[in-house]
């Protein structure tokens, strides 16, 4: 078999993360969950110990999470996006300067283990500053209508609307990450980003996109409804990558304003796509629009097929796996594409032998 000139070097970047971390940082162990929330034997290896450079603003000793030095990023976890969220969380403790001024705010579904969630990420991250919240799904449940992907339609997509009450509210601002993304480059970059005047929300914008697409012919026929966007020169953004202010969040009460376009849509269908559109409704053409780097999203193909895509021209901070297909399904399938050996790296999750055996008989 001819390898293209990309898939050798992708090849080669792989190889080349390997000899550049010690193995002796790495040492494995095998998680067993104590119930069926997340499927079968987990084996991890426990992520390198990553510290802070000299030039680290030093933490303060009051109350961990309201400790103005922290950089805070928010992700969901669930048993099918676990590993994905691992991969995400190594790669930004391996590229940032300061990794140990990262906190981590993870969301889970109210009727995951606890416990459960919250020894397995100390296990695979010792020294990782988090904490889990419960997210209750019965909230959104009944606002929630079927989307073009099942995947869409899972309550925990929906999270990212209530991050301004679900995290302390001495925490102002947090960067939302998707669970299948890693970042290439120091978080605090993406963090540094200023959110000016009264902008909320920081996201890479694509004015190029379709913008009407997004919405049903009933969205844009209701001139009531469709009046949203008057005056103003909307554009596609992707919520998977997000910078919020939480503080102007919760003065504006945009929960409440996300809300009501969910129970409009209930009641006429004027979207496809899950939790995203809501998102747009209520603050398209008022983003704070930032580099294109911090997402290269489309990575996992279409909604509906699982295709193989090649990265955006220009510079790349952030790999966002957006779409039907996830690197570790086509890895673990033996079918990767070769944008996938750019998340391999970061990957902690081990196949056990009988996993082996599965995926050979499939």
């Amino acid at each position: 078999m001819v390898l293209s000139k990309k898939l050798i070097f992708l090849l080669f970047v792989s190889v080349v993360y390997l000899l550049v971390v010690p193995a002796s940082a790495i040492r494995s162990f095998l998680e067993k969950p104590r119930n069926a929330k997340i499927d079968g034997s987990l084996r991890y290896v426990e992520s390198p110990e990553y510290r802070n450079s000299q030039e680290c603003p030093v933490r303060g000793s009051h109350y961990l999470i309201c400790d103005p030095n922290l950089i805070h990023v928010a992700m969901t976890l669930d048993s099918q996006y676990f590993r994905g969220s691992i991969a995400a969380v190594h790669s930004v403790l391996k590229h940032t300067s300061c990794p140990e001024n990262v906190y981590f705010h993870f969301v889970a579904s109210i009727n995951s283990d606890f416990q459960q969630l919250t020894e397995m990420v100390k296990s695979i991250f010792p020294s990782l500053s988090f904490k889990v919240y419960f997210f209750d799904e019965f909230r959104v449940k009944k606002s929630i209508s079927s989307s073009i992907r099942q995947a869409l339609d899972n309550p925990l997509n929906y999270a990212r609307t209530y991050l301004a009450e679900i995290i302390e509210p001495c925490v102002e601002r947090v960067i939302y990450l998707d669970s299948d993304v890693v970042l290439v480059d120091d978080i605090h970059k993406l963090w540094s980003i200023s959110l000016t005047g009264s902008r909320i929300i920081g996201a890479p914008e694509y004015c190029h996109a379709n913008f009407r697409k997004y919405f049903s012919d009933n969205f844009w026929s209701d001139t009531k409804l469709s009046k949203v966007f008057q005056g103003k020169r909307p554009c596609y953004f992707n919520t998977g990558v997000m910078v919020m202010d939480l503080g102007k969040w919760r003065k504006g009460d945009y929960t409440l304003k996300i809300e009501r376009w969910m129970e409009i849509h209930k009641e006429k269908r004027i979207y496809e796509l899950g939790s995203l559109p809501p998102f747009m409704l209520v603050f398209g053409g008022e983003i704070e629009g930032i580099d294109h780097r911090w997402n290269q999203h489309g990575l996992g193909g279409d909604n509906l097929v699982n295709s193989c895509r090649t990265l955006h021209p220009g510079p790349v901070s952030l790999l966002h796996w957006s779409g039907k297909g996830k690197p570790w399904v086509r890895l673990d399938q033996g079918n990767p594409c070769p944008v996938d050996l750019l998340w391999e790296p970061y990957d902690l999750y081990r196949l056990s032998s009988s996993d082996s055996f599965d995926l050979q008989q499939q």
